[in-house]
Formats: structure tokens, sequence, C-alpha cells
């Protein structure tokens, strides 16, 4: 019966470490759309200003959503996941792919980081989509917002009789 109970608490201690090594740094939230940012450490970003601050989020996509709001401040770094190890790394040296057959996340066409070359042009070659810079998914990122938001205004308007 001692055994039994030793064996127990082993099996409930390992489970308890191997739980939190999948956990990743606060926030556990994203700091814009509320999504699981361990559900989605995969693809998850930080970005550091000049003033000390930062925010964590799921995705580029909320990056962008941050950097908006924080217009008025100087960003120092970002770091993002490596897709494959979920291992943080710095956003403008990783190799990163646009597209694909992967959903991406908060996005309706993906953005993927790798910390390594040979990573991403292996994902390529078995999901599709195109190699990339930070720059590139960046900019991708921020347009793909852009017009989101000039479609969301053109929804608004349509229907209206605008005549006088």
């Amino acid at each position: 019966m001692k055994n039994i109970w030793i064996a127990v608490l082993l099996t409930l201690s390992l489970g308890t470490v191997c739980l939190a090594v999948d956990k990743v740094e606060a926030p556990d939230a994203c700091v814009h759309c509320g999504m699981d940012r361990t559900k989605f450490g995969h693809s998850r970003m930080i970005v550091t200003y000049t003033d000390g601050s930062s925010a964590g989020t799921c995705s580029i996509n909320c990056i962008v959503t941050d950097m908006k709001a924080a217009k008025d401040k100087t960003v120092k770094s970002f770091q993002v996941a490596d897709y494959n190890t979920r291992k943080l790394t710095d956003a403008k040296t990783a190799a990163w792919v646009i597209g694909g057959s992967k959903k991406g996340v908060m996005t309706a066409v993906a953005k993927w980081a790798f910390a390594d070359k040979k990573d991403a042009d292996a994902f390529i070659k078995a999901n599709g989509g195109k190699p990339a810079t930070f720059d590139e998914a960046l900019k991708a990122a921020e347009k793909e917002q852009a017009d989101k938001a000039l479609n969301k205004k053109s929804q608004e308007h349509k229907g209206h009789d605008h005549k006088m």
C-alpha cells in the first residue's frame, strides 16, 4: 500500500513538472485579444519599448495592434516564438514564412517564425508559403489590418442613403 502511494505522488509530481514546462512567460493571455498565449505558444511575441514597458501577444497581428496603441513609444526589441520549439528568439533575425496551408493566428494569411532558416525551408517544402524577413511579415500584418479596417468602414456605409 505504501508503494502505491509513493507511485501516485511521484506520478502527480512529474505531471506537474511536465505541465509547467509547457507554460509560457507572462502574460498568460494576449494583451489585445485575450487568446491563451500558452495554447498559441508557437506564434506568440513580445515587444519591448525603450521606456522599459513591454507587451506579450499571441501573434504578430496583435503586435501591430500594440504598436498602433503605443505610437508615441520607440521599440527596443521584438521576440517571437520559434514555430517548432516554441522558444523565444529575436524576431528580426528569425526566418519568417508568409502563407502556406497551416491556418494562421489572428490572420487570414499565416506568418510563422523560425530560429533556423533550415526549419523555415522545411516548413515551406511541407506546407507551402514563401520566405520572408521580419520587416516583410510586419508590413503584411499592417496591410492586412488596414485592409480589414477599410472593409469594415465600407460595410458600415453600405446601404446608407447619403442624399440630402
